[in-house]
């Protein structure tokens, strides 16, 4: 609760903290719009495979052309200005540089900057959960190795939830359930980059003109992204997937106790301390009624019966047995609360969430029949969906994580829904990612125990 007076120190004794952007998308360009207003934060550099889109959304947030002028890193350093540059590694390497951010969204990428990161002393906000659900665990090791914070981005769901977490422990609650809500129906599954614009009841050429990218809004429809960022929360939060992956129940903010509570209880869990989405429309499409299409949650349970009394006199919406209660918020703000994240590394090093286990993962599904040497395309395409596994079925089964179902080939046909194996594919095994990958199974081989619900 008092980072801003941390930051306020910071820039009174002119030694900002100094932060390196890798990515400029949307969620890189939100950041930048409050970055710029912190006192505290220099972004030094700002890096993206096409500089003049980095330009681009330097100037669409507020940034007069003088300030991310700067010609080199140090001169960044020495003026205060910001350098914007299509090296990462270079960016990463520059001295002085307190935090990166990898907001690429490219799960190979996020390795790669991770571990330049180590070498480099540098703490980093992961903000690429596609690189977090593929190996975060062996990343995070490898960071605390070596007195770094690898972090989960706060504004983007996982953190929130992974904070909601822990205070419900740091209150003594038990915690039942916890997740995010979605857009989701069944059909969604097969949803394709073609299709994905009619589900968001926008024109294809509104989509082009606004610049958006209709793989990666596929992800968010066909339930790839909560598989992803469910994974990234149990990792981090210590909490297990049910062995079905995702049921997406369509529940309001108001019935969060009631429905999301064991099977055992009258709800439609399969245990406590379980990540769960929930949907903001029934299965016949219909709205359901205070959804929380935007917002994150947490159902936690009473320990005892004065507890439990606690809770009615204080207005808790509770189950209708008093015992179980929910908290939430509404919203999320992604990029614009990303500066929470950065100045806990730099300040307090402290991660806003951080895997601490191998719990769940995210692997790829056919999403229609697949042929023999047929390309994947990966998260939000045409060919795999992501499916949240318990991290010891995905091991026993050998799954195919959706971070490296891109750009692999078939070696055998595979039937629409079927869970695809690193049998059924082509790695290559120089490549880093899946070296990673692999020496992040061989570590965390037996799961880490959960912790206390």
């Amino acid at each position: 609760m008092n980072l801003h007076r941390l930051l306020a120190a910071r820039a009174e004794d002119g030694r900002p903290v100094r932060v390196g952007l890798i990515g400029a998308g949307k969620f890189g360009s939100m950041f930048l719009a409050q970055a710029r207003l912190v006192p505290g934060f220099h972004i030094v550099a700002v890096a993206d495979l096409d500089p003049a889109r980095a330009r681009a959304a330097l100037a669409a947030t507020g940034w007069p052309a003088e300030q991310f002028g700067a010609p080199s890193f140090a001169t960044a350093l020495e003026s205060g200005g910001t350098h914007v540059t299509d090296d990462a590694e270079k960016l990463i390497a520059a001295p002085g540089l307190d935090v990166a951010i990898d907001a690429t969204g490219h799960p190979r990428a996020g390795v790669r900057h991770a571990r330049l990161c180590v070498k480099h002393g540098r703490h980093l906000v992961m903000v690429n959960v596609e690189a977090d659900a593929l190996c975060g665990p062996l990343l995070a090791c490898e960071a605390e190795a070596a007195g770094l914070v690898y972090s989960l981005a706060y504004g983007d769901q996982p953190a929130l939830i992974c904070e909601m977490a822990d205070w419900a422990r740091a209150c003594g609650f038990p915690i039942v359930a916890a997740g995010k809500g979605t857009k989701y129906l069944p059909s969604y599954h097969g949803s394709t980059p073609d299709t994905v614009w009619d589900h968001y009841g926008i024109s294809p050429e509104a989509a082009v003109a606004g610049g958006m990218n209709p793989q990666m809004f596929n992800s968010f429809m066909d339930g790839t992204k909560s598989a992803i960022e469910m994974a990234a929360v149990a990792n981090a939060a210590g909490l297990t997937a049910a062995p079905e992956g995702l049921a997406f129940p369509p529940v309001g903010a108001d019935d969060l106790a009631q429905v999301l509570r064991p099977a055992a209880k009258g709800g439609v869990l399969h245990c406590k301390g379980q990540v769960e989405v929930i949907s903001s429309l029934k299965r016949d499409g219909s709205p359901v009624a205070r959804d929380l299409r935007w917002g994150v949650y947490i159902v936690f349970e009473a320990p005892s019966d004065y507890t439990a009394r606690c809770f009615s006199e204080y207005g808790l919406l509770t189950d209708e047995t008093g015992r179980y209660a929910a908290m939430y918020k509404p919203f999320h703000l992604i990029g614009l609360e990303l500066g929470i994240s950065v100045a806990s590394a730099a300040l307090r090093g402290e991660a806003t969430g951080a895997p601490a286990g191998f719990r769940g993962d995210a692997v790829a599904v056919a999403k229609r029949d697949l042929s023999a040497g047929e390309t994947l395309d990966g998260e939000g395409g045409f060919t795999v969906w992501g499916r949240l596994m318990p991290a010891a079925g995905s091991l026993a089964k050998a799954a195919l994580p959706i971070g490296l179902a891109q750009g692999v080939k078939l070696t055998r046909a595979a039937a629409k829904g079927t869970v695809l194996t690193a049998a059924d594919v082509t790695l290559d095994a120089a490549d880093a990612a899946v070296a990673a990958r692999r020496d992040m199974e061989a570590a965390f081989a037996k799961p880490a125990p959960r912790m206390a619900v």
